[in-house]
């Protein structure tokens, strides 16, 4: 297993509480830090790019220069692939999605625990380290469209399958446990079988691979499922 200990993190956040919980929950890990209370200083922090210091990047969503995913837009501008996690108030699927096209790789709802934090960030640096150089993967979500696209079109889908690839995708590479995706896919109270999120995962597959065939959900027998 990758060993992550002493890869350096840029936590961007204007609680300077908060900053300083974090900063020092990721040091005792074993992680370097550095930190920026608004997007202005993350930006100067993280350079012209392409090539950047940092392992990757906790950043907050609502800070009092700007909005985080305009940050990340402008790093990803730069052509810096560093890891984005970003730290949110709100967890509404639309958000989330936002978070994504906006070019973040994971989130995080506020309150949290550090823990949660370290896990994501050290499962987002494996990630990065291990990701092929050619990434031949093009799914993206339309949410104009209701709808997933690749390389052979778009295929529309219903409400609950958007919702559904929507988590998935948000855990790329790691594994969802069925009960989060329940949670996202059905409205609180709703009566979900087992093999009724089995139904709606193999109709998300078929898809799937009607308009990328390099776009896979795998089963983890007993956990859940891994979007690749």
């Amino acid at each position: 297993m990758l060993d992550v200990t002493g890869s350096e993190v840029l936590v961007v956040e204007d609680d300077s509480a908060l900053r300083g919980l974090v900063a020092r929950g990721l040091r005792e890990h074993g992680l370097s830090v550095t930190t920026a209370s608004d997007g202005t200083a993350a930006l100067q922090t993280l350079g012209g790019g392409p090539r950047t210091r940092f392992a990757a990047v906790v950043l907050d969503i609502g800070l009092p220069d700007s909005d985080g995913r305009d940050v990340c837009q402008v790093v990803r501008s730069r052509g810096i692939e560093v890891p984005v996690l970003f730290l949110t108030a709100r967890d509404q699927l639309h958000d989330v999605l936002a978070g994504f096209a906006a070019g973040g790789d994971d989130h995080l709802t506020k309150p949290f625990h550090v823990s949660e934090l370290l896990a994501r960030l050290q499962a987002m640096i494996k990630r990065s380290v291990s990701r092929p150089v050619v990434d031949t993967t093009e799914l993206a979500l339309d949410p104009s469209r209701h709808a997933v696209t690749g390389r052979g079109g778009h295929q529309l889908l219903t409400p609950t399958e958007f919702r559904l690839f929507a988590i998935l995708m948000a855990g790329a590479g790691s594994v969802v446990r069925r009960r989060e995706l329940i949670r996202a896919g059905w409205p609180d109270g709703a009566v979900v079988h087992d093999n009724t999120l089995d139904q709606y995962i193999a109709r998300l597959r078929r898809k799937l691979s009607a308009v990328e065939p390099e776009g896979a959900i795998s089963t983890v027998h007993g956990v859940g499922y891994r979007f690749a």
